[in-house]
Parts: C-alpha cells; structure tokens; sequence
C-alpha cells in the first residue's frame, strides 16, 4: 500500500541538469522526513539529500552547492534538482521516507552522467 515512486532518472551530459521526483502514498507525508539516497555500482548506498516537515536540509558535502532538495505536502512529492552534473553523480537513486521506526524506499532511478 506504501508507495515511493521516482522519477526524472536518464542520461544526461557532463554540466548538465536533472530533476528526479518521488511521489509517495499510503503515508502521512508531511509528518516524515523524505530524503534521496544513491548507490553505485560497488559502493554502499550513501545519503545525497534530506529535508523534513520544518524544512531544515542537510546535503552530503559532494553536492552541496550543485543539488537541492524541495518537497512540495499537498502534492506529496519530494524533488532532487541536480545541477552541474558530473560523472561521479553516476547512480541508482532512491527515495526515502522515514518518521519514527517507518522507514519506506523507491525502487530507484538510474542517473547517468557522460559524455
């Protein structure tokens, strides 16, 4: 009945731009801190992004100052605006959604930077 769906995934150049969505269901959204995660191939899947209900964010260092998170409550989506793209963003990327001891996942969407 939980349902993270994610969007936005593809190819895209060096440089470029992306916007993933995550469409959740089945959940009080506004009460739960939502987040994106990635994971690339051989690596342990690492937070990119959250924010929560009151609006704090906190970013992985590698992309501060390139991406930023945004939810929007009525719409029960949660964005990842990725800029200045660079082939290390190379990943599945998977939305969180997590309040107390719930914690739900997407199926991941494939970002791929390169030339």
């Amino acid at each position: 009945q939980v349902q993270l769906v994610e969007s936005g995934g593809g190819l895209v150049q060096p440089g470029g731009s992306l916007r993933l969505s995550c469409a959740a269901s089945g959940i009080p959204f506004v009460l739960y801190t939502t987040g994106w995660y990635r994971q690339a191939p051989g690596k342990q899947r690492e937070l990119v992004a959250s924010t929560t209900r009151q609006g704090s964010t906190n970013y992985a260092d590698s992309v501060k100052g390139r991406f930023t998170i945004s939810r929007d409550n009525v719409k029960r989506t949660v964005y990842l605006q990725m800029n200045s793209l660079e082939p290390e963003d190379t990943a599945v990327y998977y939305c969180n959604a997590y309040f107390s001891s719930n914690d739900y996942w997407g199926q991941g969407t494939q970002v791929t930077v390169s030339s």
